[in-house]
């Protein structure tokens, strides 16, 4: 078989009940269009039977599956930046492996895109059908990434890339990517067209507080200098807040003779002393991060292709 037009990247997490619909609605679409395609599955280390449905369907339709398993739980993100770099297509499509998103509404991004104007198409929803926290979680990094990056809001995981601009990302080496992030850093190129969000068909959503908070942990700390502005503008406002309570308990001490006593010492030196040592450990986990940055850690380590 020749290089596919289309190559489909799936990052794949204890999602064993929605890959066999996945892949055969996504077949569905590409029969009606015409255009050959491949769909990639990367399993991110699921502890279900994923990596054996992904087998299944490797061993029904060889020329159309290509399966990747890691050896440990990377991340969404990073397991999405191995497809990309195994994917064959000349466009690549990015989907979740939870059917949320209608694998149909795929034509919806090949209608809207032109290569001539276009280096990405995301998919936006005008309403998810995400669990509250999920839904304030990632309303939370569009609006801070749109504040701060001047990044584009309606980015989502359903996207249709120039098989050029999503191989640049494989050239990364770092441990942690955010793949929206990267993907607005090197163009500028972007359509939009709105796409159905239907709910959960099979299972609990992956994503639970803890993984969103880490998420947005990481973003903070990789791709912003939030951390490091906020330290200099509460230090300057701590250094206001000091001055002045210094200031008034001068005047009381010279103009009313009132003793100062150790209260106003101690509070003054606890509340310098726990900022310098948040301070500390602001530019500690940038350090940290940098550090893991220049020991060039892969993205992913792969376990098994088929």
């Amino acid at each position: 078989m020749n290089n596919p037009k289309y190559s489909v990247v799936i990052p794949v997490y204890n999602s064993q009940q929605s890959l066999k619909e996945l892949f055969f609605r996504i077949k569905a679409v590409f029969d009606l269009t015409g255009e050959s395609f491949e769909t990639i599955y990367i399993d991110d280390y699921s502890r279900d039977q994923s990596w054996n449905v992904i087998r299944e369907l490797k061993s029904e339709f060889p020329e159309n599956v290509v399966g990747i398993q890691l050896n440990k739980n990377f991340g969404q993100h990073n397991a999405t930046s191995c497809g990309f770099k195994f994917a064959k297509g000349d466009l690549i499509i990015t989907i979740d492996d939870d059917l949320q998103t209608p694998p149909e509404e795929i034509t919806k991004l090949l209608s809207a895109f032109n290569p001539e104007e276009a280096d990405l198409v995301y998919g936006f929803y005008r309403l998810k059908k995400h669990s509250a926290i999920r839904r304030i979680g990632s309303h939370t990094i569009k609006k801070s990434s749109k504040f701060f990056r001047n990044t584009i809001e309606e980015g989502s995981s359903f996207r249709l890339i120039k098989a050029d601009l999503a191989k640049k990302i494989t050239d990364l080496h770092q441990n942690f990517i955010f793949i929206d992030e990267m993907l607005q850093w090197y163009t500028d190129d972007i359509h939009l067209v709105e796409v159905r969000h239907e709910a959960r068909k099979y299972a609990a959503s992956n994503y639970n507080s803890k993984k969103i908070l880490k998420l947005v942990g990481n973003i903070l700390i990789y791709y912003t200098t939030i951390p490091l502005k906020l330290l200099v503008y509460g230090g300057f406002i701590s250094f206001l807040i000091t001055f002045g309570f210094g200031l008034y308990f001068i005047i009381k001490k010279i103009f009313f003779n009132v003793p100062l006593g150790y209260t106003s010492m101690i509070v003054a030196i606890l509340f310098s002393t726990s900022l310098i040592l948040f301070s500390l450990g602001v530019i500690g986990e940038y350090l940290s991060r940098i550090y893991e940055v220049e020991n060039r850690k892969p993205l992913y380590s792969i376990k098994k292709i088929v």
